[in-house]
C-alpha cells in the first residue's frame, strides 16, 4: 500500500513552505511538493527588505533556506517533481507526479503566480537587477533615481504613483494612447507633477552590465526607434513591468473554483470548494501579493487542514 500522507502541498514557495512548517509542527506527515525552484518569485530576489524581522538584509534564497531548514527541522519531507494531474473524488486524495504518485488525506494547493513577461532581450537577465514586478518590494532601492512603468491598467497606474514616493521621475510606458486603469486613478495620475507619460510605445530591448543601463523603445505608430540611457550620475534606473500575472493554476481547471483569471477563490480559512483542499499565497483572489501575506495563507491552510483531518478520519 502506497503511504498516505496527512498533508500534501504542492509549491514551495512561501506559502508552502509555510504551511509545511505549520503542518509539520502540528504532527502531520507531510509532504512538499516542488518541480522547480525552491523560492517561488522570492528566489530571484536580491533583497527581502519589507518582510517582518528582515533587518540583516535577507536575500529571497536566505530566507527560503530558512524556510526550507525550519520545514525539515520538524519533519517535514521535500520532493522535487512535476505535478501532472489530480484527483479530489474520494477522501484520500491522488496526486499524480512525473515520478511518482502521492496519496494524501488533505491537499494545500500553493503553485504561486508569475508575473507576465514582456519577452524581450535582456528582460531575464536583469530581472532583479534594475528589472522589477513588485514596487512595494523594490521601490526603495529607486530613491532618487528615474523609473518606467509599463503598462496601463489599474495595478501599473497604482504602482507608478507609488513609485512617485521614492524615485524623482515616473514615466508610463504604455502600448495604447490612452490608459485602461479607471477614471478616478487616471485623474491622480494625470495631476501628479512626478509622473509623465510615452504613448504608444513598447520596450524593445533592456541592456545592461549587472545593472539595467538602458532601454530601447519602440514607438508602435511611427516606428521610430529611441535609447534612454541612464544618466551618468545614477548609473541605472529602474523598469517596472506591471502587464498582468499568470496565476499557475491550469492542473486544477474543473476541480477547484477559480475567477475569471484564473485564481483560485477561497474563503478567509483558505478553502476551496472540494473539503480537504486549501489554497495558499499568490494563486488565489487576494488583495495583496506578498511574502507576508503567502505564509499567512499557509499557516491558516495548514491549521485548517489539521482540523479537516481531525474530524474526518479521526472521529
Amino acid at each position: 500500500m502506497e503511504k498516505i500522507y496527512d498533508v500534501v502541498i504542492i509549491g514551495a514557495g512561501p506559502a508552502g513552505l509555510s504551511a509545511g512548517l505549520y503542518a509539520a509542527r502540528a504532527k502531520m506527515s507531510t509532504l512538499i511538493l516542488e518541480k522547480s525552484k525552491t523560492g517561488g518569485q522570492i528566489a530571484t530576489t536580491e533583497e527581502v527588505a519589507n518582510y517582518p524581522g528582515s533587518i540583516e538584509h535577507a536575500s529571497g534564497p536566505s530566507l527560503t533556506a530558512r524556510m526550507v531548514e525550519q520545514c525539515k527541522e520538524f519533519g517535514a519531507e521535500m520532493e522535487k517533481d512535476t505535478v501532472v494531474s489530480v484527483n479530489f473524488d474520494e477522501p484520500i486524495k491522488v496526486i499524480q507526479g512525473e515520478k511518482n504518485t502521492y496519496h494524501a488525506r488533505a491537499v494545500i494547493a500553493a503553485p504561486g503566480a508569475s508575473p507576465r513577461l514582456l519577452g524581450v532581450p535582456g528582460e531575464k537577465e536583469l530581472t532583479g537587477k534594475g528589472v522589477s514586478y513588485c514596487a512595494t518590494c523594490d521601490a526603495d532601492f529607486f530613491t532618487d533615481f528615474e523609473v518606467f512603468v509599463v503598462g496601463g491598467g489599474d495595478s501599473a497606474v497604482e504602482e507608478a504613483m507609488f513609485l512617485t514616493k521614492f524615485a524623482r521621475k515616473v514615466t508610463i510606458v504604455h502600448r495604447r494612447e490612452e490608459l485602461r486603469a479607471a477614471k478616478s486613478i487616471q485623474e491622480k495620475a494625470f495631476k501628479n507633477p512626478k509622473i509623465d507619460f510615452m504613448w504608444n510605445t513598447a520596450i524593445k530591448e533592456i541592456k545592461g552590465d549587472g545593472v539595467v543601463e538602458a532601454v530601447t523603445f519602440e514607438n508602435l505608430v511611427t516606428g521610430e526607434i529611441t535609447e534612454y540611457e541612464a544618466h551618468e550620475d545614477d548609473g541605472t534606473f529602474g523598469i517596472f513591468c506591471f502587464v498582468g500575472y499568470l496565476p499557475q493554476t491550469d492542473l486544477f481547471k474543473g476541480l477547484l473554483d477559480m475567477d475569471k483569471a484564473g485564481y483560485f477563490i477561497t474563503d478567509d480559512n483558505m478553502k476551496t470548494n472540494v473539503p480537504g483542499v486549501y489554497a495558499a499565497g499568490d494563486c488565489r483572489v487576494k488583495s495583496l501579493r506578498q511574502v507576508v501575506t503567502a505564509v499567512a495563507d499557509g499557516a491558516i491552510a495548514a491549521v485548517q487542514a489539521e482540523k479537516y483531518i481531525d474530524h474526518t478520519f479521526h472521529e
